[in-house]
């Protein structure tokens, strides 16, 4: 389930909408946003099967002039911390100008046949701002097939610290619509940040 749009009433009705503990979530998300007029949002659930149990997490982003907020909720289990289920909210404030990356993947059935304009069947939403960086290491080796010699290694550092997946048969054609104009916003918003920064030579 996702919901986007363009007003602070929005962003609450999207969130009591979902039903997934929407006076926790409300509550931590306008708190992050203050008094900022929201920009672009967007709710989504997901639920997920651990062994015998059902999960489930609410991603709230936030677009607003100046940042975009990032907040997540879970639900746990009863354990040895807690004798009663619990659920923890956590919320991210990040200056559009800091964020480095805004990746789209899509995801298109049949390409040979691609109208534009169809929707892609999936779309995976990668942030990153760099609070999380991935490396993936690999051996090098040079052009010699008999080249025993030890090159090191070679890789690539990725930022990562939101990754939203969204499908049409899993959320629903709307999700995946909401998702690729949140996406645009947020892109956009960036742009203009960084010509912003670049201007004034901060």
């Amino acid at each position: 389930m996702a919901k986007t749009g363009t007003t602070t009433q929005g962003l609450r009705a999207a969130i009591e909408r979902s039903g997934y503990y929407p006076a926790l979530v409300a509550e931590a998300v306008e708190a992050a946003v203050g008094g900022e007029p929201v920009a672009s949002y967007l709710v989504h659930q997901e639920t997920t099967f651990d062994s015998s149990e059902v999960r489930r997490h609410v991603t709230v982003l936030v677009l607003t002039d100046n940042r975009f907020i990032v907040s997540h909720t879970d639900e746990q289990n009863a354990d040895t911390s807690s004798p009663s289920p619990y659920a923890t909210t956590s919320t991210e404030s990040v200056k559009l100008d800091r964020i480095s990356s805004v990746v789209v993947s899509r995801v298109v059935a049949n390409p040979e046949k691609y109208v534009p304009g169809t929707l892609p069947r999936e779309v995976v939403l990668t942030i990153g701002w760099g609070a999380v960086s991935r490396i993936d290491l690999e051996p090098a080796a040079c052009g010699d097939p008999n080249c025993e010699a030890d090159h090191g290694y070679t890789g690539s550092s990725t930022a990562d610290d939101l990754s939203l997946r969204v499908s049409e048969a899993g959320d629903g054609p709307d999700t995946v619509r909401q998702t690729l104009a949140f996406a645009q916003s947020l892109s956009e918003a960036t742009a203009a940040a960084a010509t912003a920064t670049a201007a004034t030579g901060r």
